[in-house]
């Protein structure tokens, strides 16, 4: 960050609107924070713009630029805000002064083919921006949650101890009430035993359905997909209710003609209709697994004398079991998360984690939810980011991507 040189910079007339843009945005939720948002788009747009008018024509000096702007933010942020808005102030005067410069000396440009003209330079940073605002806003939901959770009070709001960092804001509590409360731990134990299970069930039916279907000799294959995978595209309220009378009259046959206990068919129905909607998700990921299945391996087998069964477990298995284990994966986050089908499905004593969730949401606002909650983002990102890691082998050995 030295002085700047005279190489590949732009216009004024060019940096200074996008600083200002880029302002005007952050100062649109600065201004929602203050209860008006019109003033502190035109505040942010107008101070970004004129500091980089300043520090491009004035100062000229990059360096300083940067420490005058993170230090300015920083400093205006704690005074309004506290500890948390100077970390706030810290990150944006940072970020404007280097995109001012970014912009300014033609950055932008240096990764990028040298031969793209300005149109396509523009489309390909606004498409990034805008996958980066998509991100932002699925993202901000599960950021806002995760501090709460923490929350030393019982509120769903952030106190002004937590905004200060104060140390007597936060606490866990609500933690604590999650791992103590015997209603949330019999909800929590419930969906570890309704889970697992459907899990196997799915990974077990959509294994063998996926390899069936993928043999160019069975009739009917495409419509076979379509039912099989229907779960995953009928909206779930009508599946809810169409497994509602159906298990209804399966859970009256085991009680009232078999004599089964009452609790033990409440389980079964659940784990069942879990399993039909994990089911889809195994077809899926397995069949695009055996894509790129070479089925030579299998015929080889065949004539070393394998049957099929050994043929299976000892060639076909292992090179598929990532997009297996990847199915089921998805098929427990379905069954773990899912709180619809067991509304409609079980009762009272099959209550499962999600079920609980809502029922606390309807009945009495606990922040326990928010504990909760995390938890569970936990869980999700440790699955997702072991689909990943089986996605990557899958493609290893497959030779699709380098080893």
């Amino acid at each position: 960050m030295a002085a700047l040189t005279p190489i590949s910079r732009k216009p004024l007339s060019m940096v200074l609107p996008s600083v200002a843009l880029a302002g005007a945005f952050a100062g649109m939720f600065v201004g929602a924070g203050n209860g008006s948002v019109p003033l502190g788009m035109i505040g942010g747009a107008a101070l970004t713009a004129l500091l980089a008018w300043i520090y491009i024509s004035v100062l000229k000096n990059e360096r300083l630029a940067y420490w005058i702007n993170i230090i300015g933010f920083a400093a205006v942020g704690f005074a309004v805000s506290g500890p948390m808005g100077g970390v706030l102030g810290f990150l944006g005067g940072w970020f404007f002064a280097w995109f001012t410069f970014w912009l300014y000396e033609g950055r932008y440009r240096r990764k990028l083919l040298p031969y793209l003209t300005a149109q396509q330079v523009f489309y390909h940073y606004l498409f990034r921006v805008i996958c980066g605002a998509i991100f932002v806003f699925l993202i901000t939901p599960i950021l806002v949650v995760l501090p709460l959770s923490f929350n030393a009070q019982d509120f769903f709001t952030f106190t002004p101890e937590m905004l200060r960092l104060d140390p007597e804001g936060y606490s866990l509590k609500h933690y604590q009430d999650f791992f103590t409360n015997n209603e949330w731990q019999r909800s929590f134990k419930n969906s570890l035993i309704i889970a697992p299970i459907a899990t196997i069930i799915s990974v077990t039916l959509g294994t063998l359905a996926a390899i069936g279907l993928s043999q160019s000799h069975v009739p009917g294959r495409r419509a076979i997909m379509g039912i099989l995978i229907s779960p995953m595209i009928v909206p779930l309220i009508i599946s809810a209710t169409g497994m509602f009378f159906f298990y209804s009259d399966i859970g009256r046959f085991l009680e009232g003609t078999l004599g089964m206990n009452k609790t033990f068919v409440g389980y079964l129905k659940v784990i069942l209709a879990h399993a039909v909607l994990g089911i889809p998700f195994v077809i899926i990921t397995v069949t695009a697994t055996l894509v790129g299945f070479d089925r030579s391996l299998t015929r080889a087998a065949a004539n070393m004398g394998a049957g099929p069964v050994r043929t299976f477990f000892k060639i076909q298995m292992p090179l598929i079991l990532p997009g297996v284990i990847s199915g089921g994966l998805f098929a427990f986050i379905t069954s773990f998360d899912e709180v619809v089908v067991v509304l409609f499905v079980g009762s009272a004593s099959q209550k499962t984690l999600p079920w609980q969730m809502f029922t606390g949401l309807r009945e009495q606002i606990s922040p326990t939810i928010l504990a909760v909650a995390t938890i569970l983002v936990v869980i999700s990102i440790a699955l997702l980011t072991t689909v990943e890691l089986l996605r990557r082998r899958s493609e290893r050995l497959r030779g699709l991507t380098p080893a």
